[in-house]
C-alpha cells in the first residue's frame, strides 16, 4: 500500500468504503449499513511448536464477519503480511463475494504469520496441525459452520492435513470431509478445484466480452482475441487465467509481473513455457524469449487492453493510479485496487470488474465441493452412463430416419456422458455468466450506480439484507 493509502485507509477500511456507495445508492438505514459491515468474530491464537528441538509461538486469526448463512466459507492463508485486519477484511469480501455469485455461506478468513519457505515438510505438518487444533477446539472449524480452503502459502497439501485432523478430533461425524475444501481428489476433493478461481477469471472476462455495450463503455471493440493482457502473478489463479486465455482465446499475454521482476514480449508470452522456467530456476530472470526488467511494478503501467492484477493486495494505489494505461482491469486478487486508487480510476473512465465478483470461481467450485462431501456421492455417478445410453438411441434415430452414418466426431460428442470435471466446469461457468448478468443490468438500472464495483456491492447487500430481514434481525 501506498504511503498516501497508509495515511488515510486500512485494508477493512477500504472494503467498507467501497461497500458505503453501495449503501449510499440503496438509501439504506445507516445502523443497517454498519450491521452488515461488522466482523461478527474474530480470534486470535497463539501457539507454540517445537521445531527441531526448538520451542516457537506462532500467531494466527480466523475471523467471521458473517454467519447470515452457515457454514462461514473463507480461505487460511499462510504468510509474512498476515495481521488482524487483513483477515478481517477479507472476510467481508467473502461475505459480499459469497452473495453476488449465489453461494449459500457466510464470509470468513484465516491465517497464520509464517514464511513457509523457511520450513520443511515435515515442519509445516506440525505447524499446520497444530493451528488447525486450536481453530476446531474454539468453534472455528467444522463442516457445519466454518469451512476453510486454500489461499496464499497453502494448498491441497495444508487442506488435507487439517482435514485429517478434524477427523482424528470428532470421528463421529460422517461429515468431517467437508471441514474444509480444495483438499487432494483422493481425499474427498473435486476435479477443477485447484484452477477453479483463474478459470472463474477467464468466464467472467468471456462473458463481458459478451455484452457489446460494456465492452463500448471500455473503449474496447469486438472480443479477446488478439487482446493485449498484462497479468501480475503467474501463481495458481494468474497461471490458469493465463494459459486459458492464451491457448484457448488467443489472447495475448504481453507482460507477466513477479515478485523478482517482469517480463515483457510484445508478440506475447508463452505461458506454459514461463511456468517451466519458474518452476525450474525459481525465478522469472533470464528467461530468453522476453525482455526482463527488475522494476516490475512499472509493467502495471504498460499500455494494455487488458490489466489482470492476480497476486496481493494493494498493488494499484493512490501512487501509480494516475500512470495505469488499461482499458479494462479484471481484480482476480483481492483488493489489488485501494479505495484511493479506484477513486482515481473511476474518475479517468477506466471499467473495473471487481475482485468480489472476478475471483468467486474458488468459492463457487469449494462449495460443490463441499456439497460433493455432504451428499457423499461423486457428481456424474448416477447419471452419466444414462445419458450416454440416450445419445446412443439418438444417434441410432437419427441414422434410422436419414439412412446415412452420423461421423465419429459427431456421435462421439452425442454419446458422451458428463463426467465430474464437466460439471464442475459448467457449474463455474453459468455461475460466473448469471452473475455477470446481474451485475450489468444492476449497473445500467440504476441512475444512482456508476461503475461495476458498486453494482457488485449492491447485488450483495440486497441479497444479505434481504437474509437479515427474513429472520428478523432488524
Amino acid at each position: 500500500m501506498s504511503n498516501n493509502d497508509k495515511k488515510t485507509l486500512s485494508f477493512s477500511q477500504s472494503v467498507n468504503h467501497m461497500a458505503d456507495r453501495a449503501f449510499q445508492a440503496l438509501d439504506m438505514d445507516p445502523g443497517i449499513a454498519n450491521a452488515i459491515k461488522a466482523c461478527n468474530s474474530t480470534i486470535q491464537v497463539n501457539f507454540p511448536v517445537n521445531i527441531k528441538g526448538k520451542i516457537e509461538v506462532f500467531t494466527g486469526w480466523r475471523a467471521v464477519h458473517s454467519s447470515h448463512r452457515l457454514p462461514a466459507k473463507g480461505g487460511i492463508r499462510f504468510a509474512v503480511i498476515v495481521d488482524q485486519d487483513e483477515v478481517e477484511a477479507l472476510a467481508s469480501l467473502m461475505t459480499y463475494k459469497c452473495a453476488i455469485v449465489d453461494v449459500p455461506f457466510g464470509g470468513s478468513k484465516g491465517g497464520l504469520l509464517i514464511d513457509p519457505a523457511k520450513y520443511d515438510r515435515d515442519d509445516m505438518e506440525l505447524i499446520t496441525r497444530r493451528f488447525a487444533r486450536e481453530l476446531i477446539r474454539k468453534g472455528f472449524l467444522s463442516p457445519a459452520t466454518n469451512v476453510p480452503a486454500p489461499d496464499m502459502g497453502t494448498g491441497q497439501r495444508e487442506m488435507a492435513w487439517i482435514a485429517d485432523t478434524y477427523k482424528l478430533l470428532h470421528p463421529e461425524d460422517i461429515n468431517h470431509n467437508g471441514c474444509v475444501t480444495g483438499k487432494p481428489v483422493a481425499h474427498g476433493g473435486i476435479r477443477g478445484r485447484t484452477e477453479a478461481t483463474g478459470r472463474g477469471v477467464v468466464y467472467a472476462i468471456r462473458e463481458f466480452f459478451r455484452h457489446p455495450d460494456d465492452v463500448k463503455t471500455a473503449g474496447l471493440s469486438g472480443g479477446l482475441s488478439g487482446k493485449r493482457i498484462v497479468i501480475q502473478g503467474l501463481g495458481n489463479v494468474g497461471y490458469y487465467a493465463a494459459k486459458l486465455l492464451e491457448e484457448e482465446d488467443d489472447a495475448k499475454i504481453i507482460a507477466i509481473i513477479e515478485r523478482d521482476g517482469a517480463l515483457i514480449n510484445d508478440d506475447g508470452l508463452a505461458i506454459e513455457a514461463v511456468r517451466q522456467y519458474i518452476n525450474e530456476h525459481k525465478t522469472i530472470k533470464g528467461f530468453s524469449d522476453a525482455t526482463f526488467t527488475e522494476n516490475g511494478s512499472s509493467a502495471l503501467e504498460l499500455k494494455c487492453d487488458i490489466l489482470i492484477p492476480a497476486a496481493l493486495e494493494a498493488q494499484i494505489t493512490a501512487d501509480n493510479a494516475d500512470r495505469i494505461k488499461t482499458s479494462l482491469i479484471v481484480e482476480a486478487a483481492n483488493g489489488p485496487v485501494t479505495f484511493a486508487a479506484d477513486e482515481i480510476l473511476r474518475s479517468r473512465g477506466v471499467t473495473i470488474l471487481p475482485d468480489a465478483y472476478v475471483n468467486a470461481g474458488g468459492v463457487t467450485v469449494s462449495y460443490f465441493e463441499w456439497i460433493r462431501n455432504l451428499s457423499h456421492i461423486r457428481f456424474g455417478r448416477m447419471e452419466r452412463r444414462f445419458d450416454e445410453m440416450r445419445g446412443q438411441h439418438l444417434i441410432s434415430a437419427m441414422e434410422s430416419l436419414t439412412d446415412k452414418t452420423v461421423p465419429d466426431w459427431m456421435r462421439n460428442e452425442i454419446v458422451r456422458g458428463a463426467n465430474e470435471l464437466d460439471l464442475v466446469r459448467s457449474g463455474l461457468d453459468d455461475t460466473m455468466r448469471n452473475a455477470y448478468q446481474e451485475l450489468s443490468e444492476t449497473l445500467h438500472n440504476n441512475d444512482k450506480i456508476e461503475d461495476f464495483r458498486t453494482a457488485a456491492y449492491v447485488v450483495a447487500i440486497n441479497k444479505i439484507s434481504r437474509s437479515y430481514f427474513d429472520i428478523g434481525v432488524y
